[in-house]
C-alpha cells in the first residue's frame, strides 16, 4: 500500500492522505501501524465515516476493546463511545468532564492491560477551543538528565480509576464522565514509570496528571514532586503538538509512546462531538 505521509512540524507526528473507508486488507495495515509506530501520531484528514467504517479502520491498528463504559457506548456498536460536550435534557450524550478539562494521561492506564492505540473521528467541530493536545513520551524520556533517567529507572506507579474520579470532580464542579460511568469500579492497578514499547524497543514515560495517585515506595511528598516534575518536562513546548479539529479529521495516536489532554472548550457557544475507539 502507497501512504503520502508528510511529517509534522515539531518532531513528531505526520499526516497521511488515505481514505479510511475504502482501506482494507493486511498491507494496509501493515503501512497504517508501521507509520503509527514511526510517527506516534498519525493525522488523517477529509474522512467520511459511518460507525461501522470507524470500527473497521480501528481493527487495522488491532484488536478493537470492547470493554468501553457503557453509559457512552454508540447502541449496537461495541467498542464505540462517544465524546461531546452536547447536553440533552441536561445530562451529556457523551464522555464530558466539564468545560475547563485539562488531564494528561494515556488512555485506561487504571486497567490492568494497557491501550495500544486510540482512534478519535471529529463530527462536531468547535469553532474555538477543544484541541487535543500530545505530548512525545518517547523524545521527552530522551531528553532527561542521565541521572534523573537512572533514578527512575525500575519505578512503578499506582494508577486508580477512584483517584481519578475524586480529582476530575475537584476541577471540574463536580463532574466527572469516570466517576459517574461503569468503568469506576475499577481496582487499582501498577505500571512501570518507564515503558519498553514491545513493537519499537523505544522507552517512553507513563504519567497521568490525574490518575496516578504515587509512585511504589515513596513518600507522598516526594513521589508527588517526582511526578510533577517529570510530568513538566514531558509536557513542555518542544514535546507537544496541539491538533486543531476540522470536521472529518480523524487522529490515530500510540498511547504506549505519548499522553493526551483536551482543552477548554465552551459548551454554550461551541458544540463538540467525536467518536473514540481503541485496540489493545
Amino acid at each position: 500500500m502507497d501512504l503520502a505521509i508528510t511529517p509534522l512540524p515539531g518532531g513528531f507526528g505526520a499526516r497521511a492522505e488515505t481514505d479510511l473507508a475504502r482501506t482494507t486488507g493486511p498491507a494496509a495495515a501493515r503501512a497504517l501501524t508501521d507509520a503509527l509506530h514511526r510517527h506516534r501520531v498519525l493525522v488523517l484528514p477529509g474522512q467520511h465515516l459511518n460507525h461501522a467504517d470507524l470500527l473497521a479502520a480501528a481493527s487495522l491498528f488491532g484488536a478493537v476493546d470492547t470493554a468501553t463504559d457503557r453509559r457512552y457506548t454508540v447502541p449496537g456498536f461495541p467498542g464505540l463511545t462517544v465524546v461531546s460536550n452536547i447536553h440533552q435534557d441536561g445530562t451529556p450524550i457523551g464522555i464530558y468532564d466539564g468545560d475547563q478539562e485539562e488531564e494528561w494521561h494515556a488512555d485506561n492506564s487504571f486497567k490492568p492491560q494497557l491501550t495500544a492505540a486510540t482512534l478519535l473521528y471529529s463530527v462536531v467541530t468547535p469553532g474555538e477551543g477543544g484541541e487535543t493536545r500530545f505530548a512525545d513520551a518517547t523524545r521527552a524520556y530522551a531528553g532527561l538528565p542521565p541521572a534523573m533517567r537512572q533514578r527512575i529507572e525500575g519505578m512503578r506507579a499506582v494508577h486508580s480509576a477512584e483517584w481519578l474520579g475524586v480529582l476530575q470532580s475537584q476541577a471540574g464542579g463536580g463532574q466527572s464522565s469516570v466517576a459517574a460511568g461503569s468503568l469506576a469500579g475499577h481496582p487499582e492497578v501498577e505500571h512501570p514509570l518507564v515503558l519498553t514499547h514491545p513493537a519499537t524497543g523505544a522507552r517512553s514515560l507513563l504519567l497521568g496528571s490525574m490518575v496516578i495517585s504515587g509512585i511504589t515506595g515513596l513518600a507522598e511528598q516526594e513521589s508527588r514532586a517526582l511526578l510533577d516534575e517529570l510530568l513538566a518536562h514531558t509536557t513542555s513546548a518542544p514535546y507537544v503538538y496541539s491538533h486543531r479539529w476540522k470536521q472529518g479529521d480523524l487522529v490515530v495516536w500510540d498511547n504506549l509512546a505519548t499522553l493526551h489532554t483536551a482543552s477548554p472548550c465552551d459548551s454554550s457557544r461551541h458544540r463538540r462531538l467525536l467518536y473514540r475507539a481503541a485496540v489493545r
